[in-house]
């Protein structure tokens, strides 16, 4: 082995934690290696990451002390089976799917192994991911500060319970989707009273990256820092009365608790 972390899956979450370890320095490029079967993912991230690709997930494994499945679920059965042969009892197997129980991935790889549960997101990209961790007990406390160390490189990382795995699924995994539609139905409102699109988009996202900066470095509750910013007889409460009328919080609350239901593949 001469590889720090392989990557069996070059899609574009595995794009987004390669960066980010990249840009933090965690690994240099020469210490990565990812594999796809995609010949053209492949040549992409060689050429835009500098990384080392192949096609052959063996030789990821054969080459990595540390292998990440980057992989859609529909796929962990069939390339935990190619790759079994080649584990060993040292390495450290990290997923990053959602429904991959611990149970289950060690089941399919039919003996011992270390495995590493993670729901990463996509903010990882600019490094400012946060990342749900949970392990076997054939993980030590030091290998998961180990692996929790290489996940920070891209963000945030929580030890949470298996059980609230499919919770950070829907609460951080898939989220950035939601906040990402947020983002442009302001800008949109924002363009349809005059803004041009580029200054839209702007003070959009600003908006939201500030306030998600003051919930995490102020400490207060969320609905205190909005209580801030409602004036009596305002503009800001007259927004949040439509909001509130129109089910703003009901549809966030349903669109997460089906997100989750549909992790634990019910």
């Amino acid at each position: 082995m001469n590889k720090k972390i392989g990557f069996i899956g070059c899609g574009n979450m595995a794009r987004a934690m390669i960066g980010g370890i990249i840009k933090s320095n965690i690994f240099k490029p020469s210490q990565i290696i990812a594999s796809d079967t995609n010949e053209t993912a492949v040549l992409n991230a060689g050429k835009d990451i500098m990384i080392d690709t192949t096609t052959d997930n063996k030789t990821v494994v054969r080459e990595s002390e540390v292998v990440v499945l980057s992989i859609k679920p529909m796929y962990y059965a069939q390339v935990i089976a190619e790759i079994t042969p080649y584990v060993t009892p040292d390495q450290i197997i990290v997923t990053i799917a959602p429904g991959q129980t611990l149970a289950k991935v060690g089941g399919a790889f039919g003996k011992d192994v270390k495995i590493v549960r993670t729901m990463p997101n996509t903010p990882a990209l600019v490094c400012e991911g946060i990342t749900g961790v949970c392990c076997n007990d054939k993980v030590s406390e030091k290998e998961l500060e180990y692996i929790c160390s290489i996940l920070q490189g891209f963000g945030r990382t929580e030890v949470v319970p298996e059980h609230l795995m499919d919770v950070v699924v829907s609460v951080s995994g898939s989220s950035p989707a939601y906040v990402f539609m947020f983002i442009e139905a302001m800008a949109d409102a924002a363009v349809a009273d005059g803004m041009p699109r580029d200054k839209a988009y702007r003070f959009a996202a600003q908006a939201v990256l500030g306030s998600a900066k003051m919930v995490l470095e102020t400490g207060k509750h969320p609905g205190e820092l909005k209580d801030m910013v409602c004036s009596p007889a305002g503009t800001t409460i007259e927004a949040v009365r439509v909001l509130e009328e129109k089910g703003f919080r009901s549809a966030v609350f349903e669109a997460m608790k089906a997100c989750t239901k549909k992790a634990k593949g019910e």
